[in-house]
């Protein structure tokens, strides 16, 4: 009877089908035509469809349930679409039930829907028919989910009193200590990247604070800054990794003029023009943080959800790009700084511990211990999660011992490892030639 809709089928296994309800809304409009109501079962593993839909969670059962009724396209329901996807106890899992975006593309969207968790089963309420699955995404427990939130408010205080000390060593070496224009323009180079480690660290213990009751223009705001503390660290990075490959690849002699001044203009600037483009289009707010029981963690201020994709492509996208780019030029001083302790070896000079200190302080300098947030999804990486914050805890540490057995106290004939290779590869190119 189209005017009251169809009515609740028969379940083959009571207690284990799932459920369809229709409103009657989407029947009203249609008078006494006879429609044909349409529900497809259909699973994915075995039809090789939906193929990209693992990438953002794993299929409850690799089954997706299509919804027609009638040849028109129904969206805008006052009155949800109910589907109930039974299922068991699904511990260590954060559930949705988003729609296809693109049926045979596999795209997936939650707009439209509410999803209702529960222990037997899963309600899904949605203003429009298409095709629905529920998505299971590895989430943490609450208490892992606490000591991690423990572990990063503490480090970033560590992590804090850490630069605060590296920068005013380095300051302390360029005005009371004759180094030569190379190491001069190194530290401060040093000085610009633990300055963006101390902001950003401060910036994520401010948004630990003042995030619960902001007014949400602050809040958009703290979001914004916080953003723009985690750019600059990442640029400082880049910045740094372009300092090296000047200095060991392109070794001739390459002259800028102001050079550590056009450095920081685009180190603080360029993250600031991808800020205001963000906010411009509204991409801060409130993000919350939930375990897999939906329990708010914390309430940060920062990339909402609806815009992820600003987060994948000015976060994730621009961090690997600078992470490849440092990599290589890792490799490359590495590799050059070996062959210089071989011939220094041979002339009696040793200082293998040296170039052993240089490599290990480039790799933190170059943001390497970042990368580490690659590896991490679910519970399965929690011990990745852990290591990725207590080492980004102690970064400032690392460069700060680094700096130390560097640069003192033997300030005078330093030269410095760094220096030492620098000549000697500039000394060994202009023989070539």
């Amino acid at each position: 009877s189209p005017p009251q809709g169809p009515r609740m089928p028969n379940m083959t296994e009571k207690g284990k089908a799932g459920k369809i309800q229709l409103p009657r809304e989407m029947f009203q409009s249609l008078s006494s035509r006879t429609v044909l109501v349409v529900v497809t079962v259909l699973n994915i593993q075995q039809l090789h469809m939906f193929k990209e839909v693992n990438q953002a969670g794993r299929v409850l059962d690799n089954t997706v349930v299509g919804v027609t009724v009638g040849e028109t396209s129904i969206s805008g329901l006052r009155d949800p679409v109910q589907l109930t996807f039974a299922h068991g106890k699904l511990p260590h899992v954060s559930q949705m039930c988003p729609p296809s975006t693109s049926p045979l593309a596999g795209g997936w969207s939650i707009s439209g829907c509410v999803t209702q968790p529960g222990d037997k089963g899963t309600v899904c309420s949605c203003n429009h028919l298409t095709f629905f699955t529920l998505l299971l995404n590895p989430a943490l427990d609450s208490s892992t989910a606490q000591a991690l939130m423990a572990v990063a408010t503490a480090g970033c205080g560590v992590a804090m009193a850490f630069s605060i000390f590296t920068i005013a060593f380095c300051i302390f070496l360029r005005c009371r200590c004759r180094l030569e224009e190379t190491l001069r323009i190194n530290l401060g180079l040093h000085v610009n990247l633990l300055g963006s480690l101390l902001f950003l660290n401060l910036a994520f213990l401010l948004n630990r604070g003042l995030s619960n009751g902001t007014q949400p223009w602050a809040c958009k705001v703290l979001g914004g800054l916080t953003h723009y503390c985690l750019l600059c660290c990442f640029t400082w990075m880049a910045l740094e990794g372009f300092h090296f490959y000047l200095l060991f690849i392109k070794v001739l002699g390459t002259y800028i003029h102001r050079y550590l001044a056009k450095l920081c203009l685009f180190g603080w600037g360029f993250p600031a023009l991808i800020v205001v483009v963000a906010g411009v289009i509204g991409s801060y707010g409130e993000y919350c943080i939930q375990t897999v029981d939906h329990q708010v963690i914390a309430r940060l201020c920062w990339i909402t959800s609806k815009h992820l994709l600003v987060h994948y492509i000015t976060n994730c996208g621009y961090f690997g790009l600078i992470f490849l780019f440092n990599m290589a030029v890792f490799g490359v001083v590495t590799q050059k700084s070996c062959c210089l302790q071989a011939m220094a070896a041979v002339q009696g000079d040793h200082k293998a511990w040296k170039v052993a200190l240089v490599a290990a302080g480039l790799f933190c300098l170059l943001g390497a211990t970042w990368a580490l947030v690659f590896l991490t999804y679910g519970t399965s990486s929690v011990p990745v999660l852990y290591l990725f914050t207590i080492l980004n805890s102690l970064q400032g540490i690392f460069i700060f011992i680094w700096l130390v057995v560097l640069y003192y106290p033997k300030t005078k004939e330093t030269t410095s490892s760094l220096s030492h290779i620098i000549r000697h590869d500039k000394t060994a190119t202009v023989s070539q030639d």
